[in-house]
């Protein structure tokens, strides 16, 4: 009797101890917010809770401190609420694209400060981005080559040179010794199939029509076929070592090569080119390989140039139809171009894609590069997702999945800031509030979810919460709002149920409950 009793409660203590959160050990930052601190013996970690039905879970994080602060309550019948500032009705019927995912990018330099930590704490930094006890992202884009988060710029096969039949390409010692562990403790952490996009950022420079990896450069015509070779040969590199490529972009964003204003990698392509080389080169190359079931993206570029990546290059060559799945859109050039434009682009193309594949703060020169602690980066990321979101882009891929704490290694001095960043010496490291937000998202909008409308009143004198909503393939629906104000009271309707949300000051709310 005794040893069944004390056999139950290790079974219920064992229980308890998987389904308990670890709370973010917070170090707050002076004139900041706060992060949270993972070394070798600690790192916080939540699950999503399942919601009963005719119940509803909340998720908070906040400036204050919150991180995925957990509560519940019950759904109603619809009520009046007299001092709620704002009320959001969910409209299940109405349906808007699917959403494909959320992940990070696998660099060198990311692989550079995984690696600099113990093997511990590099298990605690995949488990964070990738397990059911962290933000269950589900896509890694990787760089083919050298991108400007890089110690050096290179390509692969870059002697000999004018080798037409790229007899000589090897992946780099950055493949082996950074990206592909890294992608490979990923791939182990993850408990669904994760799409791993590959991009280049420039091919060799006997390929360019100016000899250099920076600067104004065109492909040189006699090398178009080379180029979408180049693409299958990375593949096939990947796979010997067993690692599935779900999708490739056609070029790190192209505009820099034609305007020449960045100092690292890069290709430039017009509408013309870039539709010639897709119609007539890589399409069919990819469809006639091994490889024919991959995604190809157009653009990879900022908002502005979706129009000329996509729809001018598809009226001049619009064979390349035949072969695009989606167009790769980055954030950097949001607060200048309106959303409006995604929905222009894409909606006459109802079976192609927009999907974001490159985000961070501190890109601008005068920007402090690691801002740790910062509330308003994670307010700037929440509010492109569900901006994003809104207008029918199906997912969003953060950029460097870690960094040091001066923002690199970047040969270029590009630095930026990272959703988690390293500090080697300390062997810890840093989830940014930019971290939350993104799991704010990542965490309860899985793969295979669709977006679906919201209509919002506001009170007088009221501003606006931005905010998203998703039916998911867990028979659930999920609410993001961004409160970026003071302490709201809000109410929620769908259908006949009701709920009534106590928003804090700066907060970033999820909200799930049973269909």
């Amino acid at each position: 009797m005794i040893y069944n009793i004390i056999s139950l409660c290790i079974f219920v203590s064992c229980f308890v101890t998987i389904k308990t959160d670890t709370p973010c050990a917070a170090r707050q930052i002076s004139g900041q917010s706060v992060v949270c601190v993972c070394n070798a013996t600690y790192c916080d970690d939540f699950t999503r809770d399942e919601p009963e039905q005719g119940s509803y879970k909340i998720y908070t994080s906040s400036e204050s401190g919150l991180r995925f602060n957990k509560s519940e309550g019950t759904l109603g019948e619809s009520t009046l609420c007299l001092l709620c500032s704002n009320t959001f009705e969910i409209q299940p019927d109405k349906t808007h694209q699917e959403i494909q995912g959320f992940g990070g990018a696998v660099t060198d330099a990311a692989g550079i400060n995984w690696k600099s930590l113990d093997s511990t704490i590099r298990d605690y930094l995949i488990k964070s981005y990738y397990s059911n006890k962290g933000l269950e992202y589900n896509f890694v884009r990787v760089p083919i080559g050298g991108s400007d988060f890089s110690t050096r710029a290179y390509a692969y096969n870059e002697l000999p040179e004018n080798d037409v039949n790229l007899s000589n390409y090897t992946l780099s010692p950055e493949d082996y010794e950074y990206k592909i562990p890294m992608i490979q403790a990923i791939n182990s952490a993850s408990s669904v199939p994760v799409n791993i996009m590959g991009t280049t950022w420039s091919p060799p420079v006997w390929m360019k029509t100016n000899n250099a990896y920076t600067g104004v450069s065109r492909l040189k015509a006699e090398y178009y076929q080379t180029y979408a070779d180049y693409h299958i040969k990375f593949m096939e590199q990947y796979a010997a070592e067993n690692i599935t490529i779900w999708g490739i972009t056609t070029t790190n964003e192209p505009l820099n090569g034609v305007l020449g204003i960045i100092p690292f990698n890069c290709l430039g392509w017009t509408a013309s080119e870039l539709g010639s080389w897709i119609a007539k080169y890589l399409g069919p190359t990819v469809r006639n390989s091994t490889f024919k079931d991959i995604k190809i993206l157009t653009g990879d570029d900022q908002r502005y140039s979706v129009p000329l990546y996509f729809n001018v290059l598809v009226a001049k060559y619009p064979e390349a139809l035949d072969y695009i799945d989606g167009v790769g859109v980055h954030y950097y050039a949001n607060v200048i171009v309106p959303a409006e434009i995604l929905d222009i682009s894409i909606d006459q193309y109802p079976e192609k894609f927009l999907l974001g594949t490159e985000a961070c703060a501190g890109f601008l020169p005068t920007d402090t590069k690691v801002l740790l602690g910062s509330w308003d980066r994670a307010n700037s990321y929440i509010k492109a997702i569900l901006q994003d979101l809104n207008h029918e882009v199906s997912g969003w891929i953060d950029w460097n999945l870690c960094l040091d704490t001066t923002g690199g290694p970047n040969w270029a001095s590009n630095f930026v800031d990272s959703a988690v960043i390293v500090n080697a010496t300390a062997q810890e490291f840093y989830k940014q509030p930019m971290y939350y937000a993104l799991g704010h998202v990542s965490k309860f909008v899985p793969k295979g979810s669709l977006r679906i409308e919201v209509s919002e009143s506001k009170g007088l004198l009221q501003s606006s919460i931005p905010n998203a909503a998703f039916l998911t393939p867990r028979n659930t629906t999920v609410l993001v709002l961004a409160n970026t104000g003071g302490n709201r009271k809000v109410k929620v309707k769908r259908s006949d149920d009701s709920m009534v949300l106590d928003l804090i000051a700066n907060s970033i709310v999820t909200v799930e409950f049973n269909n």
